[in-house]
């Protein structure tokens, strides 16, 4: 049975800005009921609409008009009514009339039922709002149930409404202006098992509002590890004195998903799918998360059963992007290109100042990683103030060495003005073969370790001659896969590279190679990045060629990145990352080719962890690290059949 994204933790969400007119009430309900079932057309499950939308938030003295009111009130039952014939959970706002006061209301009805009332906490009565004219606060209302119609409907801050056919599925409500305030009642809702936030809003444009408002929708969906969905009034309200845009935001974790584009006269409905799963192991994973529970006085929550619809796919409602770690934003890649650099020389320059050597080592192979690595040293360098012939490069050319890579070596250290020596390998590898009784005709793996080794050697003896630090090349990728030889290339004094993935360094490689101001090293960087990424340690015949091509023995990098970011960073279980990626990937890898790489991830990483144990020290640069002494502490020998067993479906 094919897999649907509710297996993996998926919910179906929507913000809807319907069109209104202000105290039009007959006329809101309509198209309240009208985007209600726009959204059960694209399978939500749940819908947020406005503040006050049945009766226009900019109704100002009319709310104290008591037909207003009580129209409201009969509004909701009607389509509370309506409901019965409408799958999603709806959750729309209105004025609450209890207890001689006016509550600004958010009312969650699905089945034919009221299930729970939640009033505004925080009533702004600064600048252009004027609520506390109208509506008291949450805090004045004793009641802990309203009359509405024939029944008796919870009413208060204390609820959460859970999914009965998913349990793990709890929604709390907050309004508006209780997300600007210091405690939001978010807050309170998530540390007591909330994991989606519903905001009805009526927030008006100013400019750059907007980006406040994104910021504010998105850092607390990431300091309450929640999914954050935030709907607000749109241009159907009263532009006396101000102007309402309709901003839809949809945002987990920290991430904005969705956004409408505001302005809209018809309306615009946005619909996303967020990932509780994600939040549940990020949850898990932060303590703090769990320690903010003691910070505040313990409170009785009320957790109110209702119906919603079961996720129903296809179709996927959700991008999901197939090079995690890299930005898609032109000015944000730039900012996150100067950042990585930054943490990379910074990393460096303190190992220099710490060990008082001022003079590094490392081996220039012509290929993308060492590359990275002499760029990161000449920036360290240049910030330090110290001469660049500090840097010691050494191209080291074997059995597998192309005539293109040491020809971009030794150009490469040339355009950095750094030091550069070639020491060819070749002779000193037949007498070790020697040594150890190996026929070197035979290009086993003794054949190509034995030149990784080798090139070890020579680093560590130059960097002992001329009192230096070895500087390490390998990256995060080739730390996952364990594509790297044993106390060969995967052994430095410090790793630059450690945190940064494959398709990172390509992307890094290419940043410098488009700006001016790197102009003397473009023409050698752009060669290096079209040349095919190789260990080069077999022979080619001619000299010319490639005789390897890692991506061709160990699979695309692009894939093994996005297993990676998945599998390390959310936890994700294989059946979930490969249905993620066939998403990712459509059009460019099949299902069959998806699967049979990510098998090849999975008994790669858990058969390496042994060499990831006994690393060599480098910075942390974004969310997935493997370091042993900090993100990744797992034991060198876990058995990989439980993951494999996943992925088959078994």
């Amino acid at each position: 049975m094919p897999a649907s994204p509710a297996d993996f933790g998926f919910v179906r969400v929507a913000a809807a800005v319907p069109p209104l007119k202000v105290a039009d009430v007959e006329g809101n309900l309509q198209h309240v009921l009208a985007f209600a079932e726009r959204a059960q057309e694209q399978r939500a499950q749940v819908v947020v609409f406005p503040e006050l939308c049945l009766t226009g938030y900019t109704s100002g003295e009319l709310f104290h008009q008591q037909l207003l009111v009580d129209r409201a009130a009969d509004a909701l039952l009607r389509l509370a009514a309506a409901s019965s014939d409408l799958r999603p959970l709806l959750v729309v706002g209105f004025p609450l009339a209890a207890e001689g006061a006016l509550f600004n209301t958010a009312a969650v009805v699905s089945g034919g039922v009221v299930h729970g009332l939640v009033p505004k906490t925080y009533i702004p009565g600064y600048k252009e709002y004027y609520e506390e004219r109208w509506f008291a606060s949450a805090r004045d209302l004793l009641a802990r149930e309203v009359r509405l119609g024939d029944r008796d409907v919870p009413v208060g801050t204390d609820l959460l409404f859970r999914a009965r056919r998913s349990p793990k599925l709890v929604i709390g409500v907050e309004i508006c202006e209780d997300l600007w305030g210091p405690l939001p009642p978010s807050s309170f809702q998530v540390l007591h098992g909330a994991h989606i936030v519903l905001n009805l809003s009526a927030s008006n444009e100013l400019v750059g509002k907007a980006d406040y408002r994104r910021s504010l929708v998105a850092q607390q969906s990431a300091r309450s590890i929640c999914a954050y969905v935030y709907t607000s009034c749109g241009p159907g309200e009263s532009t006396q004195d101000v102007v309402f845009g309709g901003h839809g935001l949809i945002a987990e974790d920290g991430a904005i998903l969705a956004e409408t584009q505001r302005f809209a006269p018809e309306g615009e409905l946005l619909v996303g799918d967020v990932d509780l799963e994600h939040l549940a192991v990020d949850r898990e994973r932060t303590t703090s998360f769990g320690d903010s529970v003691h910070a505040f006085p313990a409170m009785a929550w009320r957790t109110v059963d209702v119906d919603m619809p079961a996720y129903v796919a296809p179709p996927f409602c959700r991008e999901v992007d197939p090079s995690p770690f890299i930005p898609r934003n032109d000015l944000e890649r730039n900012r996150r290109t100067e950042e990585i650099f930054a943490i990379q020389t910074s990393g460096l320059a303190k190992r220099i100042a710490q060990t008082g050597i001022e003079r590094l080592v490392l081996g220039l192979s012509g290929g993308l990683d060492s590359t990275l690595a002499l760029l990161v040293a000449v920036r360290t360098f240049d910030l330090l103030a110290l001469d660049r012939k500090g840097i010691l490069s050494f191209s080291m050319p074997g059995f597998g060495t192309s005539a293109r890579t040491r020809g971009n070596a030794a150009r490469l250290a040339a355009a950095s003005e750094v030091s550069f020596e070639e020491i060819g390998i070749e002779d000193g590898c037949r007498q070790h073969f020697r040594d150890i009784g190996h026929d070197e005709r035979v290009e086993d793996v003794t054949f190509e370790n034995v030149q990784a080794r080798y090139r070890t050697m020579i680093l560590m003896n130059k960097a002992n001659q001329q009192r230096a630090l070895v500087l390490g090349t390998g990256d995060l990728s080739e730390i996952a896969l364990g594509w790297n030889t044993f106390n060969g290339d995967h052994m430095s004094h410090y790793n630059v590279n450690a945190g940064v993935p494959k398709t990172l360094v390509r992307y890094l490689v290419e940043w410098v190679a488009g700006q001016s101001r790197f102009s003397g090293v473009q023409a050698v960087l752009r060669d290096i990045l079209d040349t095919p990424i190789s260990p080069a340690l077999l022979r080619n015949g001619t000299g010319k060629g490639v005789a390897q091509r890692t991506e061709d023995i160990i699979g695309p990098y692009e894939l093994h990145d996005f297993f990676l970011y998945h599998f390390a960073r959310w936890e994700s279980r294989p059946a979930k990352i490969l249905y993620l990626a066939c998403r990712a990937f459509e059009g460019r890898y099949d299902e069959p080719t998806i699967r049979g790489w990510l098998r090849v991830f999975i008994t790669r990483f858990f058969g390496s962890q042994w060499k990831r144990s006994v690393m060599p020290d480098g910075p942390k640069v974004g969310s997935v690290a493997l370091s042993p002494r900090g993100d990744w502490r797992m034991p060198s020998d876990a058995e990989a059949g439980l993951w494999l067993a996943d992925l088959d479906g078994e």
